[in-house]
C-alpha cells in the first residue's frame, strides 16, 4: 500500500524492537496503523510516540511504601 510501512521497517527507523512497535500498534497508540489479518500497516508520517512505561521501579498508585 502507498504511503504505509511495515513494523520492520518502523522498528529500525525508531531504534526499537519490532514487537515493541507491534504492542504500540495493539494499544492503538500509533495513530492511524491499520491491521490486515495478521499484518500491521503503519503510515510512513507516523510519529514515534513518547514511552508512557513506568521506570522508576515504583507504583504510582494504590500501593503503600513498606
Amino acid at each position: 500500500m502507498i504511503g504505509y510501512t511495515t513494523i520492520q521497517e518502523i522498528a529500525k527507523k525508531w531504534g526499537i524492537s519490532e514487537r515493541r512497535v507491534n504492542v504500540l500498534c495493539s494499544e492503538g497508540r500509533i495513530e492511524g496503523a491499520v491491521k490486515f489479518g495478521n499484518t500491521w500497516a503503519i503510515p510512513e508520517k507516523a510519529e514515534k510516540p513518547a514511552d508512557a512505561r513506568i521506570k522508576s521501579g515504583k507504583y504510582i498508585k494504590g500501593k503503600e511504601e513498606v
